[in-house]
């Protein structure tokens, strides 16, 4: 009897062991293509099989909503109302908001009604075509986040023409999204990386901090000028060497400037920001490149928690005082 009551027992505890390995912790890494961009993402170490899955359908619902190159997303169905009401989520109107805000902050540099200047130039697909003065001037019109106007969940654009075009702040707020979904679910160690837009979660594997790259302009994509250790931090760079065409020795590149109509001229060629928040961070890196060294500096100083590596056209770096940058010698 007694030999019975131990083999049962053997048996009991390996179905146990055999269930409990159905949840044991696992490392999870999945790629895509969202917003036009590389989505990369990996969780560490969790039990929840479902949170990836749950990550790249939030991917999804967003690009639905926030693409202005899918015909039926809410940015596109706004952008052909021409002055007309549009019932939006509440997700797109708190982007929308936030964008507004940092248009405010930055006076105008940062403006997500810059559509029909992206448009006009098609940076991405571009063979060497300049766009005239006159359509230029005329694109510029339709340019001004005051355009926007909000009610609620009902957004409208009072310039039949704006367009809005949320490629500077809507991949550092999904990156937040992600984050928040990922720390809901008891997720302790992950890096999401969208097109650039880091955000790491807790330490690595081993328990040592993440050691984010920051790009080298015009380098080759793995050649670095340094890198931030960091952990539960958003790292986002922009730069004038992400896409760009050349005519007669001439860069014109996709960081568009709303006050000329032109690509941004600044000292700067490159800008890392370092951050809670990935949308601010989003927002920041491109309104620093438009704002130039001296303007762009004063503006991430005098934004809590939030730091700053500039790279200018002459090569030198330039770090914000709280900076912790190790420099490539």
């Amino acid at each position: 009897m007694k030999r019975k009551y131990i083999e049962w027992s053997m048996l009991l505890l390996l179905v146990s062991f055999l269930f409990c390995g159905c949840s044991a912790e696992r490392d999870y890494s999945e790629q895509g293509i969202y917003f036009d961009t590389l989505v990369s993402i990996n969780i560490y170490g969790t039990k929840d099989k479902t949170v990836m899955e749950d990550c790249l359908i939030l991917c999804e619902e967003y690009e639905k909503k926030f693409s202005r190159t899918i015909d039926t997303s809410e940015i596109s169905k706004l952008n052909k109302s021409e002055g007309e009401w549009v019932e939006m989520s509440g997700e797109t109107v708190e982007l929308i908001e936030k964008a507004i805000e940092y248009s405010e902050l930055t006076e105008g540099a940062f403006d997500i009604t810059i559509a029909p200047l992206t448009e006009l130039w098609h940076v991405k697909d571009n063979d060497g075509v300049l766009p005239s003065e006159e359509l230029i001037e005329k694109a510029k019109s339709h340019i001004d986040y005051k355009f926007i106007e909000i009610n609620g969940n009902k957004v409208r654009l009072k310039d039949k023409k704006t367009q809005i075009d949320l490629g500077g702040i809507a991949k550092g707020y999904i990156a937040d999204q992600l984050k928040t979904l990922m720390l809901e679910r008891g997720v302790e160690s992950a890096m999401i990386n969208l097109g650039g837009n880091i955000v790491v979660i807790g330490t690595k594997k081993d328990g040592s901090n993440w050691n984010v790259g920051i790009q080298k302009p015009f380098a080759d994509r793995n050649e670095v000028i340094g890198s931030v250790s960091v952990q539960n931090k958003t790292v986002v760079s922009s730069g004038i060497y992400e896409r760009y065409f050349e005519k007669d020795s001439e860069i014109y590149h996709h960081i568009l400037d709303p006050n000329t109509g032109y690509p941004s001229v600044s000292d700067l060629e490159a800008v890392t920001i370092i951050g809670e928040s990935s949308a601010i961070a989003d927002a920041l890196s491109t309104s620093c490149v438009l704002l130039g060294s001296d303007k762009g500096m004063e503006l991430v100083e005098s934004i809590p928690e939030v730091e700053a590596v500039f790279v200018t056209r002459d090569g030198e770096i330039l770090e914000s005082s709280g900076a912790k940058v190790q420099l490539v010698d």
